[in-house]
């Protein structure tokens, strides 16, 4: 039931940044810096997508992804493919950073592959929506205000995970 629950979050939270963007626009996130409203969802869904990664593997989570442009795709198609492109490109990233690191040292995993997940989902869904990464500072910050709640998800998978197992 959790990989379904998790799955669903993540989801929603894929179509909730671009469902934002088309609706707020840009907006402000602090310390006079600007970013497309969908930032904080875009944020809270990386550590979804390491809590999916824990409950249901690699190719479900880049499966959930495509679902998510897709889905968005009906919000607005333009910002579905800046999306997912960046969704994905982080997800490899996140491939790189989380997964060797998790069994060692989850938070630590957490709170790096979110970083990076964070500079290269930002840069490609940037230069992808809007032809420019002039955003980039603002993305970054609300990204990173968005992975404490992503630490507690992470926690609770995992030890949703060692339950199953």
């Amino acid at each position: 039931m959790s990989k379904i629950v998790t799955s669903v979050a993540f989801l929603a939270c894929i179509v909730g940044a671009n469902w934002a963007l088309t609706r707020f626009g840009v907006v402000p996130v602090g310390f006079g810096l600007m970013a497309p409203a969908g930032v904080y969802f875009a944020g809270l869904s990386f550590g979804l997508r390491d809590a999916v990664q824990e409950l249901g593997g690699r190719a479900w989570t880049v499966g959930l992804i495509v679902v998510g442009a897709v889905l968005s795709a009906f919000i607005d198609p333009t910002f579905a493919l800046a999306s997912g492109s960046a969704f994905l490109l982080a997800e490899l990233a996140d491939f790189a950073v989380y997964t060797p690191l998790r069994d060692r040292q989850w938070i630590g995993a957490v709170v790096a592959s979110n970083a990076v997940g964070s500079v290269v989902d930002s840069a490609m869904f940037l230069w992808i929506a809007f032809g420019s990464l002039d955003f980039m500072a603002g993305q970054v910050w609300g990204k990173t205000l968005a992975t404490i709640p992503a630490i507690a998800i992470v926690w609770w998978a995992r030890t949703r995970r060692a339950v199953v197992a």
